[in-house]
């Protein structure tokens, strides 16, 4: 079964860019995990976004988690008025 981890943030400041660093920064990283499939970087110009990956096991995006999260940490720090909202979930059809 595979499994999509959603995480959407919200900047204080009103821009993408944090968005776009991630993209360019943090995407590259996060496909180099075991079991990565997709990554999938989202953002508009009111500074809404976040990102969406593909896992081909829970165990595989959880263990990426414990890599990636302090990073995506850093990219968001000072932008954002609140911890971003991240989810797994099972993915029913693709």
């Amino acid at each position: 079964m595979s499994y999509a981890r959603l995480v959407r943030f919200s900047c204080s400041s009103g821009n993408g860019a944090p968005a776009k660093a991630i993209a360019e920064g943090l995407a590259p990283q996060i496909r180099k995990q075991t079991g990565c499939e997709q990554v999938v970087v989202f953002g508009d110009a009111d500074g809404e976004g976040g990102l969406f990956v593909l896992w081909d096991s829970s165990e595989h995006a959880d263990a990426a988690a414990e890599i990636i999260s302090p990073q995506l940490q850093q990219h968001l720090s000072g932008h954002v008025s609140a911890p971003p909202d991240a989810r797994l979930f099972p993915v029913l059809s693709r």
